[in-house]
């Protein structure tokens, strides 16, 4: 009966828990789409191409909302299953609050699991991959900007051109011609060439010709010019207002072992200790919240009362101390970032309110002594036994 009972819960509450959690992914998601719309309509991507980069960003959005799912979850099937006396029948026949509430927990210890797993593994590799498609996209925008026989401009003051196309794809009598800078102009004239692209970004990579410079501030000096057999001009900073182009990598695209060993050099930036810390401490502490969010759920709606009285109130109640705990647990992060001694404080948070909140729920399951009872009872050990419950044998 117990079992049957258990996975009838479990069921209940991961059914909620998967709807509730496609919902709102679905809805960020969408949010977070609509943004690279540009990719299609301004840059004359394909759909397929749009539609893998926004994907690529489901892990990290799974792994932020499942702990809120999870509350969410677990406070719509408790509150539902009081709704439906399921509760005041288990509780009527005996049944402790861990007996109800193991599923719940049962559940987001995978929830926790597969968090876990997402921040180490999936989502990092997930990351340099859409950074390597960001710096693919930025290599065909330049590729469909040059056309054959035409000027054309990805920017104020760079122009392209180019005589034709070979078959390999290398750009035939190409000319650059830079006045970006504005102290001086430049311009590359070259045979033929061809774009690259790597992890580091993208490059004009352009063979046999002359580069012209001429210095604005000294127009006495005329204009400079060099040959070459092969020169490499960076593409990748044509939009530098994007930080994705950034040749350094960013902790959250970071393996776990790049966190816990970085690179001396990168230590040198100012700050970049005290980040990489803070993605390494998050990564092991946000898997916590879908267990400290469904022991919350179970302290705060897991013992029954009758279907007349209104559980709104407690739901609320169970809201705002989520929120207010994962406010402090981003509060902590930050902490982390400036001082070292506040790592403790990223982990007592979360599992100090577990240990609260399944104290709390103990407690609530114990029998509650109305005023007049209590009087009743104070001296009377007997009676106090009896009401209990510890007194009564079956015959």
């Amino acid at each position: 009966m117990t079992t049957l009972f258990s996975r009838y819960v479990f069921r209940q509450v991961a059914n909620a828990f998967v709807i509730i959690l496609v919902t709102l992914t679905s809805i960020v998601w969408l949010a977070t789409a609509l943004k690279q719309l540009d990719l299609i309509v301004s840059q004359g991507q394909g759909f397929v191409l749009f539609l893998k980069m926004t994907l690529l960003t489901l892990p990290g959005l799974m792994a932020l909302i499942a702990p809120n799912a999870m509350l969410m979850a677990s406070l719509y099937t408790l509150d539902r299953m009081n709704g439906d006396s399921e509760l005041i029948v288990m509780t009527a026949s005996g049944a402790p609050v861990w007996r109800i509430g193991m599923p719940f927990v049962i559940l987001a210890s995978l929830v926790c699991l597969a968090s876990l797993i997402c921040n180490l593994y999936v989502m990092p590799a997930s990351m340099r991959e859409l950074r390597t498609l960001i710096t693919q996209v930025r290599t065909d925008v330049i590729s469909q900007v040059l056309q054959p026989g035409r000027f054309s401009s990805t920017e104020a003051g760079l122009t392209f051109h180019i005589r034709d196309r070979s078959p390999t794809g290398d750009l035939l009598g190409l000319l650059v011609h830079d006045e970006r800078d504005g102290k001086q102009v430049m311009s590359y004239l070259a045979d033929h060439g061809r774009i690259v692209s790597n992890d580091d970004g993208a490059y004009l990579v352009m063979f046999d010709g002359h580069v012209q410079r001429y210095e604005a501030k000294t127009p006495e000096k005329g204009a400079q010019i060099v040959a070459f057999d092969q020169y490499v001009l960076n593409i990748s900073d044509l939009n530098p207002k994007d930080a994705s182009a950034s040749k350094e990598l960013r902790p959250r695209e970071r393996y776990l072992s790049e966190l816990i060993n970085p690179d001396p050099d990168l230590l040198k930036g100012k700050g970049n200790v005290g980040q990489i810390r803070t993605e390494l401490h998050d990564r092991f502490s946000t898997p916590l919240y879908p267990m400290l969010f469904a022991f919350l759920a179970i302290a705060v709606l897991g013992h029954a009362r009758t279907t007349r009285e209104s559980r709104w109130a407690q739901i609320i109640m169970a809201f705002g101390i989520a929120v207010g705990l994962r406010v402090s647990g981003l509060t902590a992060s930050n902490l982390v970032t400036l001082n070292v001694a506040a790592v403790p404080l990223v982990y007592a948070i979360p599992l100090g309110a577990i240990l609260v909140a399944a104290f709390a729920a103990h407690v609530r399951m114990s029998p509650e002594l109305r005023s007049k009872l209590s009087l009743q009872l104070k001296f009377n050990p007997q009676n106090i036994k009896f009401w209990a419950g510890w007194g009564i044998q079956a015959k």
